[in-house]
């Protein structure tokens, strides 16, 4: 039955606005490049829209999502977590995927359209390592040299990661420039891509310049649409609730896309809400405003001149002041909403599944196991978190920095 439901994730998507649209949500999207950046990208769309109608293509995306990754993830019942709580909960294990996040589902994607383009180089940026690791790894499944961008503040933070990355052959390059994390490992991936168009730019999140919003969608749809067909097959009934952490937000929109037209499914996003009491914050939603920023329309953290501002979370992977068009458009539609979870409750999550159920979540996760404990508090409601990632990089960091 799921591996079934894995094909159909892969190639029939309920979801045709994924693939059925050209980078606009609402009035969010779109692509704000260089000129010199217009024609690779509009190489890559064309490219990308014929791949997902290619069955040799889906038929080695497919391949290697169960043999390689190992999908499809389980859907576990958190028992004694859903008792804690007073809801029943399931969790969607990302977390046990190959290299331990969601993030392989985009990159072995990705990396197959690279491959199919020729490409000589891969590129792209990491916060929480997770991508950086993901992406080394498909390059090095490819055989492609690869060049990671990452800032100076998550490499220090994020160090098991960066070990794996180094071992896995790709070249990490660190920035230290504005707060030394995420958006600056953007911003400088960006500025190597507009000097060097012909490397393939393997973006990790939902963010940036169309074609990637959409690829990235695509690519971890797989994660909703399992999860859909799997809560069915456990419970009989579609579940009551979801919610996921979002930085960017690619996982979140993963575990969105299989129940956006479910209006009976209330969908919840967890932000970095950082020391919000103290004005240090990620979450972009609640505190951000439209604006362009790295390459598209959607919101952002910006002062009151409008220019971005720096962004601050315990999670490497939220601490982004930008967010995706898709996201942006969900909330201004009231389909989703988006809260913030301060560090503390982060932690306080990370401790609690840890000690709960013997899982250790990411810190980035930990967000939305700390949301979903204050929303489903004796609700005695079904839902499902998406454990986005394990928490190994983060258990020997002080957790209170």
């Amino acid at each position: 039955m799921e591996t079934t439901t894995l094909k159909q994730n892969v190639e029939v998507s309920p979801l045709s606005e994924m693939l059925n649209h050209n980078g606009q949500y609402g009035d969010y999207g779109g692509s704000y490049v260089p000129p010199v950046l217009a024609k690779p990208l509009e190489r890559l769309a064309d490219t990308f829209n014929s791949l997902v109608q290619d069955s040799s293509f889906i038929k080695e995306y497919i391949y290697l999502l169960k043999q390689y990754v190992g999908r499809p993830s389980p859907l576990y019942y958190a028992k004694r977590l859903s008792e804690h709580i007073g809801s029943t909960i399931y969790l969607k294990r990302e977390d046990l995927n190959h290299t331990g996040s969601h993030k392989i589902n985009n990159t072995i994607g990705q990396i197959l359209v690279a491959k199919r383009m020729g490409a000589k180089e891969i590129i792209a940026e990491t916060g929480a390592g997770q991508h950086g690791v993901a992406t080394a790894t498909a390059a090095a499944l490819m055989g492609i040299p690869c060049k990671i961008f990452m800032g100076a503040k998550d490499i220090k933070r994020q160090s098991l990661n960066v070990s794996r990355i180094k071992l896995l052959g790709a070249e990490l390059i660190p920035t230290e420039s504005g707060t030394a994390t995420l958006k600056d490992a953007v911003d400088i991936a960006l500025g190597y891509y507009i000097e060097h168009p012909d490397s393939f730019y393997l973006l990790g999140s939902q963010v940036g310049p169309h074609p990637y919003p959409k690829m990235v969608g695509y690519f971890q749809s797989v994660i909703g649409q399992e999860a859909r067909q799997q809560i069915l097959n456990a419970e009989g009934r579609l579940p009551q609730a979801i919610f996921a952490c979002i930085g960017g937000g690619s996982n979140a929109i993963g575990l969105f896309s299989g129940f956006l037209n479910d209006k009976e499914v209330e969908i919840y996003g967890a932000e970095g809400g950082g020391e919000a009491h103290e004005g240090n914050t990620a979450a972009t939603i609640s505190f951000g405003k439209p604006a362009v920023f790295q390459g598209t329309y959607s919101y952002c953290l910006v002062d009151k001149d409008g220019n971005p501002v720096e962004s601050h979370s315990i999670a490497a992977g939220l601490d982004y002041p930008g967010i995706s068009p898709q996201h942006a458009y969900l909330n201004d539609t009231k389909r989703a909403s988006y809260y913030p979870v301060t560090d503390e409750a982060a932690i306080v999550g990370f401790k609690l599944l840890s000690q709960l159920e013997g899982i250790t979540p990411a810190i980035e996760s930990s967000h939305a196991i700390a949301l979903a404990a204050k929303i489903l508090k004796n609700k005695e409601m079904l839902a499902i978190i998406n454990l986005s990632g394990r928490g190994d990089k983060d258990v020997d960091r002080d957790l209170n920095e």
